[in-house]
């Protein structure tokens, strides 16, 4: 770790002051500091779970997968973990989920035998990842409320509301065949439900880009 990293940890870590000093110091001293691309695959489905990130800024979108398809669970953003691959390394299992950078993300990231350490011996830090779970916890409800009981209009339409919301712009420059893969359907059929909200005047499409209305 280079001292201008070792400051820059220090300074992120120093934010959460709610936790014992001992364990910051600890954080500090097991902690990496990493850039990623947007479209990095940060965790990979079926891996074993070796690291634990902890979002520093930029956005992480978590997904499971099943017969080539896809679909979006939730986002994690600033300060905030991948709670999924937490419990994969807490049970020694391969992930069930992958998780991919959104946009350029820095993370720290925990090897996951500290972090087990971490849960038996400090409860405060118990008590983040407690705050984690319900935080995803809600994030899955909400999930699967939208894809049992809401049409599909409404389901795209609040998804790209959350998407402007996360990236603090309400044009979106997205493809059809993303979105239909991060929901789990067909371009085919986002193109035409995009076309409805278009007539509905809900949206404008402009070349590559989607502007909410």
């Amino acid at each position: 770790m280079t001292v201008n990293q070792g400051i820059a940890i220090e300074s992120i870590l120093n934010g959460f002051h709610f936790l014992n000093p001992n364990l910051r110091q600890e954080m500090l001293a097991n902690a990496q500091l990493a850039k990623f691309d947007a479209g990095t695959v940060l965790v990979k489905e079926a891996q074993y779970v070796s690291l634990i990130p902890l979002v520093v800024s930029g956005i992480l979108k978590v997904f499971i997968s099943s017969d080539d398809k896809e679909l979006l669970l939730y986002y994690i953003q600033k300060e905030e973990s991948c709670i999924m691959t937490f419990a994969a390394g807490l049970k020694n299992e391969p992930s069930k989920i992958f998780a991919v950078t959104e946009d350029e993300c820095e993370v720290l990231l925990f090897p996951i035998q500290k972090v087990l350490e971490w849960v038996k011996q400090y409860p405060e830090f118990n008590a983040l990842f407690y705050a984690q779970y319900y935080l995803r916890y809600s994030d899955l409800l909400q999930t699967i409320q939208q894809v049992v009981f809401e049409k599909l209009d409404t389901r795209l339409f609040s998804y790209l509301k959350e998407r402007a919301r996360l990236l603090g712009s309400n044009r979106l420059k997205i493809s059809h065949k993303q979105i239909a893969m991060e929901l789990g359907t067909a371009r085919e059929v986002i193109t035409r439900v995009l076309r409805k909200l278009e007539e509905e005047g809900k949206l404008v499409q402009i070349g590559y880009q989607i502007e909410l209305l």
